[in-house]
């Protein structure tokens, strides 16, 4: 498996999380669990993906400030969590942070997968796929056993 179909594998799962978070209602355990799960997913992901995908795409001019975009994103992911985390759940509110975590969540994956993995097969060797998938996954692995 090379990095990006490491990378596809998380993706496809926030995307699912994602959508189904946004389908739950009210202070239920099925919406508390979601959200664990996504936050979980999202905070592992980008751990692992930071050190494994974007800071040796940094060290290329074509992939620099892409990557550093990538990074800024999931900046604002991580914030969004927290947002979702400090407001409570049966709040009209939360629905609508949820609603914009969901476009966030997809517009990156998007971005990355349309755009980023594009750049990066042309500057990454395919040693180099191989093996960042390996760290990546290993890190990914790592991240989750904290949540």
């Amino acid at each position: 498996m090379n990095i990006f179909e490491a990378l596809r594998v998380s993706h496809e799962t926030q995307r699912g999380l994602a959508d189904s978070l946004i389908q739950t209602s009210g202070d239920s355990k099925e919406r508390a669990l979601l959200f664990k799960e996504l936050q979980a997913e999202l905070a592992a992901h980008a751990a692992a993906e930071e050190r494994f995908f974007y800071v040796p795409l940094i060290a290329h001019d074509m992939t620099q400030e892409p990557s550093r975009h990538g990074i800024a994103e999931h900046h604002e992911m991580d914030e969004l969590v927290e947002k979702l985390e400090e407001i409570d759940f049966s709040s009209p509110a939360w629905l609508a942070a949820a609603k914009e975590l969901h476009h966030k969540v997809f517009h990156h994956l998007n971005d990355e997968e349309q755009g980023i993995f594009q750049l990066a097969g042309k500057v990454l060797t395919e040693a180099e796929k191989l093996s960042l998938a390996k760290g990546y996954e290993g890190e990914f692995v790592s991240q989750r056993v904290k949540a």
